[in-house]
């Protein structure tokens, strides 16, 4: 047998393998990105990125139906958009199992929130299985896969940053021959498959029923792992490391399988030892539907609701400080607030919004970093996709005057993902906004995966291209203009043309993201002649990285700006704002 250090995200790629499974689809996302990234390694299965994380599901969906084992994969956020065609799925059942992998990402490392989605599984009354480390990452999908035949259903399959990101050794195995179902052409597959209400109707009943043979099943998988009987614990996912190296003694009902609880094994811990634990990340969700069970026991109201855990988190929880493990402090870091990359192609456009004082609706991606100072040129980010539509909501509420103020600004990736219908509902309605489309040609945010406007699959084939000049004007748009964002007059005058039109524009940004296909860099840096800058700080306002404040200045000057050559890509911005010729070029 084989052996590997894999992260759980790879060892979740190799039991998709490993589980024969045909279909295998998703839309990047932190904490998920690598499963697929890892799976298009394994030619036996299909892998492809979709446009958002709701055609995923209905390609699962699709798959599955067809009687092949499928599975899709997003982030936590991403289940939001797929719920519409989850909770029906969990009504019309499977034909070939079908597992939904939900990344949940607590502590927000790379995520507008920290929602708890094991509510998903509750709410769509379908099971949900987390895994503590890599090993079990891979081989309970083969049980989530096992379970979704055998009941019917969907499975939701739930694991967090630390699990998808952290590494453990893994026994790798073969691949299970594919399982393979005809598909059914027929009126009974019709009642079970096509959602009209007289056929729902009928499904709700036998969800119910399913529910119970579930618990059952919950109550004969889930293992208690008997030590003292002072302390009890019931907990999941990675909590269960947190828990066991905090209380050593205690015993622990470790929930592999989180959804439905397993009442049983509950009861019989909770009668044998002194004291019930619920040590849960975010929403307390077991912890109350124990306590509905009647059963008293401590949650919430020790262990923190928000953020991630950790041992030490837990240790102050529970115990006096002066009690509490000495944990190895961390020196004292100056804070590193992420920035955009040097070179990025977005930066001159936000320094020229910030300059005309916009109002920017903003979206997901890299670019929402202009947020930060010294750029500061994002006013709303709220969901993928919201930009377009949220600049037609403030054009509407506000008067005229103000409303040519407004502007979007969306990434390509997150264009195609959500908001082509806001750019119609703004045509349709009759709006004015400006929407800039920043076309870096990749799904940056995520490390540089493809979507349907690169040209290439997630195997690495060519394809079609989607343009966006094309469909803008498919959708109504009159006014559509291309620019360089590397050029501030160029840049300044396509605002400018833009902010002066009547009615919807769409302005498209045309240089790659300098880290895809492979770093982007000119045949020349900059560098700064000290000698004749003037200290204004003019090229500082571009926020860029590679552009150094040195304090104490020389000879007795505020500050010295110096650029480094290492971080410089020679884009060149910071020359068009130096009027002093203080920045020049070096070919390098």
């Amino acid at each position: 047998m084989m052996r590997e250090l894999l992260s759980g995200n790879e060892a979740i790629a190799e039991g998709i393998f490993e589980a024969g499974v045909r279909v295998a689809v998703g839309y990047p996302g932190t904490p998920s990105t690598e499963i697929l990234q890892n799976v298009v390694k394994h030619p036996q299965v299909y892998a492809e990125w979709c446009p958002n994380e709701k055609v995923a599901l209905e390609v699962a969906f699709g798959a599955s139906f067809a009687g092949r084992r499928s599975i899709a994969v997003m982030k936590h956020v991403g289940l939001n958009v797929a719920a519409d065609p989850l909770f029906t799925f969990s009504y019309t059942g499977v034909n070939a199992g079908c597992v939904i992998i939900t990344a949940d990402d607590p502590g927000m490392h790379s995520s507008q929130n920290e929602q708890a989605n094991r509510h998903y599984a509750r709410a769509a009354k379908i099971p949900m299985f987390e895994p503590t480390n890599s090993q079990e990452a891979k081989d309970l999908l083969k049980v989530a896969f096992d379970v979704s035949e055998r009941f019917d259903t969907p499975v939701l399959y739930r694991i967090t940053t630390r699990v998808a990101h952290s590494s453990t050794i893994v026994d790798l195995g073969r691949r299970e021959k594919e399982y393979e179902m005809p598909i059914g052409h027929d009126a009974e597959s019709m009642r079970k498959f096509v959602m009209v209400p007289a056929n729902a109707r009928v499904k709700h009943t036998r969800i119910e029923q399913r529910l119970m043979d579930l618990q059952e099943f919950s109550n004969e998988f889930n293992k208690i792992e008997w030590k003292g009987k002072k302390v009890g614990i019931v907990t999941n996912g990675v909590a269960r490391h947190y828990a066991r190296e905090v209380f050593p003694d205690a015993s622990i009902l470790k929930l592999l399988m989180s959804w439905p609880i397993p009442d049983e094994r509950v009861r019989e811990l909770a009668d044998a030892v002194d004291q019930l634990i619920i040590i849960e990340e975010l929403d307390p969700i077991i912890e109350e539907t124990i306590k509905v069970m009647g059963i008293d026991c401590i949650g919430k109201d020790k262990v923190p609701i928000t953020g991630e855990l950790s041992p030490d988190v837990l240790r102050r929880a529970f115990f006096d400080l002066d009690e509490a493990h000495e944990v190895i402090g961390l020196p004292d870091i100056p804070p590193r607030p992420p920035v955009m990359c040097p070179g990025c192609p977005h930066r001159g456009l936000f320094y020229m919004l910030k300059k005309f004082d916009l109002i920017v609706s903003g979206d997901i991606g890299c670019y929402t970093l202009a947020v930060l100072p010294p750029l500061s040129a994002m006013d709303t980010c709220l969901c993928m996709g919201a930009s377009v539509s949220g600049a037609h909501g403030m054009e509407k509420a506000i008067k005229e005057e103000q409303a040519r103020r407004v502007v979007s600004v969306i990434g390509d990736s997150t264009f195609v993902h959500s908001d082509i219908t806001g750019l119609v509902n703004t045509v349709y309605n009759k709006g004015t906004s400006t929407i800039i489309l920043l076309d870096n040609r990749t799904t940056a945010m995520t490390g540089g995966q493809h979507h349907p406007a690169t040209g290439r699959t997630l195997e690495g084939e060519e394809t079609n291209r989607l343009d966006f000049v094309k469909v803008a004007k498919a959708v109504g748009v009159e006014y559509v203009q291309k620019f360089d964002p590397y050029d501030l007059d160029e840049t300044k005058d396509a605002l400018m043309k833009a902010l002066q039109f009547k009615g919807t524009n769409v302005m498209i940004s045309t240089r790659p993201c300098v880290l895809a296909p492979r770093k982007i860099r000119f045949d020349h840096v900059v560098w700064s002649d000290t000698d004749n800058c003037k200290r204004c700080g003019m090229c500082l306002k571009l926020g860029c990285p590679a552009i150094e404040r040195h304090e104490p200045g020389t000879d007795g000057e505020k500050f010295d700006v110096i650029v480094n050559d290492e971080l410089c890509v020679g884009c060149d911005l910071c020359l068009q704002m130096c009027k002093f010729d203080a920045l020049k070029r070096r070919e390098g």
